[in-house]
């Protein structure tokens, strides 16, 4: 009976530290990954090549804007004699009330906020990551309210 009792111990224990194990190896993962994309925006300037709002797309509503996200948090977009400034991060969800996607609380979000035009309002959210590289990043967001899905790529210059 004993030898029994310490066989579910063991199993029990294996279970417990393997559970663990996976946790922490999938926050190490999404903190590796928001230090690997924050890296690469703030390398160099990027443009919007696509804009999907809800219905239609916006893209050409910042046509010659270049972006850059800066080390200290603000992103500044520049079109000749224009300039709109703007706040952005890279978060991991774990467990932020803020996603409005329905997906897992431990992904990691874009976070973009301008406060004016009403163009760059529009693009105020905290985005998912599609997919990213050293030269773009494709975000997406499901809206919580509507239901629309917005789609924005950023593309190096």
């Amino acid at each position: 009976m004993k030898k029994k009792i310490a066989s579910i111990m063991v199993v029990v224990t294996c279970f417990m530290v393997f559970a663990a194990c996976s946790k922490d190896n999938n926050s190490d993962s999404n903190s590796d990954t928001a230090v690997q994309l924050t890296s690469i925006a703030r390398t160099g300037n990027w443009q919007i090549t696509y804009f999907y709002d809800t219905d239609h797309e916006e893209t050409g509503n910042f046509s010659g804007y270049s972006f850059t996200f800066k080390e200290d948090g603000s992103v500044v977009a520049v079109n000749g004699n224009t300039t709109v400034t703007g706040t952005w991060s890279i978060s991991t969800g774990s467990g932020s009330s803020s996603d409005d996607d329905g997906s897992s609380s431990n992904d990691i979000d874009f976070n973009l906020f301008f406060s004016s035009p009403a163009d760059f309002d529009e693009l105020s959210d905290d985005w998912d990551i599609v997919s990213y590289s050293d030269s773009k990043i494709e975000l997406i967001d499901v809206s919580g309210g509507n239901g629309g899905t917005d789609y924005l790529t950023f593309e190096k210059i």
